[in-house]
C-alpha cells in the first residue's frame, strides 16, 4: 500500500489514486457494502444553524450531485455550453486532447441563450475512466435538486455528438469540501490508496478549500475532522459565495450579479457559447449595478455595524430569541429602515443561516462602491449610518411579520475584483 500524501497543496491535473497494479472500477465499487452512516444523515435540515465556523474541517456535500458526460465529442460540446475554456490559448477550428486544460476541475455555468444562469457547475476530467482516452470523458458537479434536469438538458441539445450522459447513483461519487485555515499550505493527508479521488482547488475566492471526489463508498480517512455540511455553507456565507439554484436562481440570476466574472467561472477571451453576447456586452459595456453580497442580520435597535466587520467573529446561530435567517423568505424584498431615507428596494434576499446569508444587492444604495460615472452618494444612495430591513415570515394568520437589520458587506476579493473590472 502506498503511504498517505498530502493532496490539498496540488494545483496540477487530477489526482486519480488507487494501489499499485489494481483498480475497481466504479460500477464495482459501488456494490460494496455501504459503511456506517454518520450523525449527519442527508435527510437532516442542510442549513441547520451549526454552533461556529470551523477553522479546518472535510464536509460530505449531499447538495451536490455528479453527470458522467463521456465520449469522443464530450469535450467538443461542453466548450460551446459552459462559460469556462476547456482550450485555453487555443483559438483554431479543431482543437484536440493536446490543446485540453490540464487542471484536474474548475468552475463554471450553463446559460440560457439571454445569458442568465440554468446552472453552477464543477467540470473535473474523470481520470478514473479507463474505458476511454484522456479527455474524452468528464464529470460535471451540479446543484444535486437540479441534477435531473441537467441531465436532461445535456441530453436534449446533444443532438449528434457522440457521448453519453450518465447522472451518477447515489453512493457511486461523493462530493467533499475540504479547508484548513490553520496550514501554512493548505495540507491534508490523502485518503487510503485503495480509495480513488480527485482533488481541485476551490478557486471562487482566495483560501475557500479544496474539492474532493471520491468514488468508493469507504469514508474518507484523514487528519481533517467530519463536520456537517452546514458549516460548509456558512462558510460560504461568511465569504460571500453563492452556490445552487435556491441561491443563483435558475433562469434569472445574470453571471455579472452572481459574481460569476470575479469567481473565475468566465473566460472572456473565449469563442462562442450558449449566452455569451449578453455576457461579453456586460463585461465590455455595461455597468453591474447588484451583486451578491454576504450580510449580517441583526436585532431592531443594535446599533449600526461597522463596514470592515469580520462576518466569522460577529456569526451567531440565531439573530434574537429564536429567530434565524431561515425564516426569512427567498427573495424577500430589503428595504431602508424606518426614519430613514425613502427610496426603491435595496434587494433580495437569497439564503443564510444563523444571522448570516446572502442577498442580491443594489450596490449604490447598500455599499460604499462607486459605480463607473456616478457620485459616491446622493438622494437615495449609499451613506454612513444607514440601516436596512427585511421581514421575517409571519408565525399566525392575521400577524404582522416581524423585520430585522440587515448589512451588506463586500469581502476584499470581491472588492479586488470590481476595481480590476472597473465596476463590472
Amino acid at each position: 500500500m502506498q503511504p498517505a500524501r498530502r493532496v490539498l497543496a496540488s494545483t496540477g491535473a487530477a489526482s486519480a489514486v488507487r494501489s499499485p497494479g489494481a483498480f475497481t472500477c466504479r460500477a464495482c465499487l459501488t456494490r460494496l457494502p455501504a459503511p456506517q452512516r454518520r450523525s449527519f444523515s442527508r435527510s437532516a435540515p442542510r442549513h441547520a444553524a451549526p454552533p461556529g465556523p470551523v477553522p479546518a474541517g472535510l464536509a460530505e456535500l449531499s447538495s451536490r450531485k455528479l453527470i458522467s458526460v463521456s465520449g469522443p465529442d464530450a469535450a467538443k460540446y461542453l466548450q460551446g455550453v459552459i462559460t469556462a475554456n476547456l482550450f485555453p490559448g487555443y483559438a483554431g477550428p479543431n482543437p484536440t486532447s493536446e490543446h485540453l486544460r490540464t487542471d484536474a476541475g474548475f468552475y463554471a455555468a450553463f446559460l440560457t441563450a439571454q445569458g442568465r444562469i440554468l446552472h453552477d457547475v464543477f467540470i473535473y476530467r474523470d481520470a478514473c475512466d479507463t474505458a476511454h482516452p484522456p479527455g474524452h470523458s468528464w464529470l460535471v458537479e451540479v446543484d444535486a435538486a437540479e441534477a435531473d434536469r441537467l441531465q436532461k438538458h445535456i441530453r436534449r441539445y446533444k443532438l449528434r455528438a457522440k457521448f453519453d450522459v450518465r447522472l451518477l447513483d447515489e453512493g457511486e461519487g461523493t462530493v467533499w469540501q475540504a479547508w484548513d485555515d490553520d496550514a501554512t499550505s493548505s495540507p491534508a493527508p490523502i485518503p487510503p490508496s485503495e480509495t480513488i479521488i480527485i482533488s481541485t482547488p476551490d478557486t471562487r475566492a482566495p483560501n475557500l478549500g479544496h474539492r474532493l471526489l471520491t468514488f468508493s463508498p469507504t469514508p474518507l480517512s484523514s487528519l481533517l475532522p467530519i463536520v456537517p455540511e452546514a458549516s460548509y455553507h456558512l462558510r460560504r456565507y461568511t465569504y460571500g459565495i453563492p452556490e445552487g439554484q435556491s441561491e443563483l436562481i435558475f433562469n434569472q440570476a445574470l453571471p455579472h450579479e452572481s459574481n460569476a466574472d470575479a469567481m473565475h467561472a468566465i473566460d472572456f477571451r473565449k469563442g462562442c457559447y450558449v449566452g455569451q453576447e449578453l455576457t461579453i456586452r456586460t463585461e465590455h459595456r455595461g455597468v453591474v449595478r447588484k451583486r451578491i453580497l454576504p450580510c449580517l442580520l441583526y436585532p431592531d435597535g443594535q446599533v449600526p455595524l461597522p463596514g470592515d466587520l469580520d462576518l466569522t467573529g460577529a456569526y451567531r446561530p440565531e439573530i434574537e430569541d429564536g429567530v434565524t435567517a431561515e425564516q426569512i423568505p427567498r427573495e424577500a424584498s430589503i428595504g431602508r429602515a424606518p426614519g430613514g431615507k425613502k427610496g426603491r428596494s435595496a434587494g433580495k434576499w437569497l439564503r443564510g443561516v444563523g444571522n448570516v446569508g446572502l442577498a442580491l444587492c443594489r450596490l449604490e444604495i447598500m455599499t460604499d462602491v462607486v459605480l463607473p460615472g456616478e457620485a459616491s452618494s446622493g438622494a437615495g444612495g449609499f451613506g454612513e449610518g444607514d440601516e436596512f430591513v427585511v421581514g421575517v415570515e409571519r408565525v399566525g394568520e392575521g400577524e404582522e411579520g416581524r423585520k430585522v437589520r440587515i448589512k451588506a458587506f463586500v469581502p476584499e476579493w470581491l472588492r479586488k475584483g470590481l476595481v480590476r473590472g472597473e465596476g463590472h
